[in-house]
């Protein structure tokens, strides 16, 4: 009977502090509630995304690093370590392991030892050597490139910069201007975006020179992109941590998916050759991934057809952007026996469609006609864009 009673009356007590709780909440402060735990828990899951994928690139620069110096057997591979450990680990079908992104992680540990006190806090026992190499560099001390510059804490850096923001700020070669956009882009919580466009905008010398600094710098804070949750999502580097697939990454709007998928399926349909390689194909140029909508390979004419389809009214930058991509996979992707690539750009606008044959790289106009004549005309590829 006694037992009755105290699940009767903690049952009670329970409903009276629910009660109590739910005092004064009406249906706006749900709705509310709810949004804020959405927004926080999403900052914070994408937040331990980018804390964990600037570690690992972090770490992999320290074992490059302490190896080119200290390991047993370094004197073997000599200048090809960083090609043998590239290839051996692609091998392994390891995503970011390419020689460019290898030299890069090198580059990151030099131009950020204050990681090491972080790291060595924060990772769990991943490995036997990982955490006797990080407390060997913590007790001995980290070397700065320049003891002069201000420099955050590796919790502020891990924080407050995604990967893809060290990666801009890695191509800076002076120390002193890395280091203002390194501060800015943190007060500012700029976007990766917004970064690259005050790089390319000179706002260092830009402040360097200007009288009223303070001005500038409300100016530039009023119209900057801030970073958000979803921009981290989105972001290349991410996704491909997380062994994503460009299709499952790359956010397409439902009009454009629809019009690709009758691109894709028109170009099999009509027998000209054509053999379907990839569907958003990411490529690296410089350190920055581009993505293009359509690959074929073509076996009659032996060439890549890339085709780049722009939900809006044409603009020059198009076709620029797809001369870009054929003179990537000319250089890249081309092997002996291929004919140089082409592309193709399909425009829409409210009332009109364009398309444009993009031939970077060939000379020989007879050679250019074949080519056309192999081709869907721009009947065939307008008809799509009308229909749709």
């Amino acid at each position: 009977m006694p037992k009755k009673l105290t699940k009767r009356a903690t049952k009670k007590a329970a409903k009276k502090a629910s009660k109590q709780a739910g005092v004064g909440l009406s249906f706006e402060n749900v709705i509310a509630s709810v949004s804020r735990l959405h927004t926080e828990f999403l900052r914070q899951a994408t937040r331990a995304v980018n804390v964990s994928l600037t570690l690992r690139n972090w770490l992999i620069g320290l074992y490059i690093a302490e190896f080119e110096q200290h390991g047993r057997d370094r004197a073997v591979y000599g200048e090809n370590l960083i090609d043998e450990l590239s290839r051996r680990l692609q091998a392994l079908k390891l995503d970011g392991c390419e020689r460019s992104q290898l030299i890069r992680c090198r580059q990151f540990y030099r131009c950020y030892p204050q990681i090491s006190a972080t790291a060595s806090h924060q990772l769990p026992q991943i490995g036997a050597t990982v955490p006797h190499l990080l407390q060997v560099i913590v007790t001995n001390g980290v070397t700065a490139e320049n003891e002069e510059i201000p420099r955050h804490s590796g919790q502020e850096i891990l924080e407050k910069l995604s990967y893809s923001h060290i990666v801009l700020l890695l191509a800076i070669d002076d120390p002193y201007k890395r280091a203002f956009y390194e501060m800015e882009c943190m007060k500012g919580n700029w976007s990766v975006r917004e970064l690259k466009r005050q790089i390319g905008s000179l706002y260092f010398e830009r402040t360097a020179l200007s009288t009223n600094k303070a001005k500038l710098r409300e100016i530039v804070k009023q119209r900057a992109e801030v970073e958000e949750p979803k921009l981290i999502i989105r972001d290349p580097m991410v996704f491909e941590f997380l062994d994503l697939k460009p299709s499952e990454a790359v956010l397409e709007e439902d009009m454009e998916r629809r019009m690709l998928n009758k691109l894709q399926e028109l170009l099999l349909e009509l027998g000209h050759g054509f053999c379907f390689e990839a569907r958003q194909k990411r490529i690296l140029i410089d350190g920055e991934y581009f993505f293009v909508d359509l690959v074929f390979y073509h076996r009659i004419l032996r060439c890549h057809v890339l085709f780049e389809l722009k939900m809006t009214d044409f603009k020059p930058d198009y076709m620029g952007q797809l001369h870009t991509y054929v003179n990537w996979y000319r250089e890249n992707m081309r092997t002996e026996h291929d004919q140089p690539p082409i592309g193709i750009l399909l425009c829409t606008g409210k009332s009109e469609a364009l398309v444009k044959y993009a031939t970077a790289g060939m000379d020989n106009k007879l050679f250019v006609s074949r080519y056309l004549a192999q081709l869907p005309t721009q009947e065939e590829l307008l008809r799509i864009t009308r229909e749709e």
